[in-house]
């Protein structure tokens, strides 16, 4: 969603509120996939500040599903978004910065890439479907979640390698 800043950069004091939506389906991050959840959008608050410069900021909760770290069942992640930026108004002489330049061009604001590139820095480090997550098993790739599989998880203790060849050796 492009917005015209040009009336919030020519007229002292102008102030309004915009409700930005996310119109992407889906979020990519290092080559993984992810749906968002947009809901009703962001209400935004656009504000001449005086000296050429517009002042965004608003803030919201978004939901984008991951897979949960340890059992990869489809988890709905709450991201945060807070928007707050200082756009400086666009001459021939001073070159913008690069911040400004990724959802800044000319008099227009892309509404959706500041939205996407909040989602981006919001997302979590690491995602579980609760606390208490067991895990997939190391076996046969069960969710143990749902239940005990049975599988034989007995993992040898590997400084004891050496003494288990000299068994092996004498069987």
């Amino acid at each position: 969603m492009l917005i015209n800043l040009t009336d919030y950069f020519k007229t002292p004091d102008k102030t309004d509120k915009v409700v930005l939506k996310y119109e992407g389906e889906s979020l990519c991050v290092e080559g993984c996939t992810y749906p968002v959840k947009a809901g009703d959008g962001l209400e935004i608050k656009l504000e001449n500040i005086g000296n050429g410069q517009v002042r965004i900021s608003g803030s919201g909760t978004m939901n984008v599903v991951m897979p949960c770290d340890r059992c990869l069942s489809d988890v709905d992640v709450p991201v945060e978004v807070d928007i707050d930026y200082t756009v400086t108004e666009p001459d021939g002489f001073n070159e913008i910065d690069d911040e400004q330049s990724i959802f800044m061009s000319g008099y227009d604001l892309d509404g959706e890439q500041i939205i996407h590139n909040e989602l981006i820095m919001g997302l979590p480090m690491k995602v579980l479907c609760k606390d208490d997550c067991k895990g997939l098993c190391p076996v046969c790739g069960r969710n143990r979640n749902e239940g005990e599989c049975g599988c034989d998880t007995f993992v040898p203790d590997p400084r004891m390698a050496a003494i288990q060849d000299i068994f092996n050796a004498n069987k």
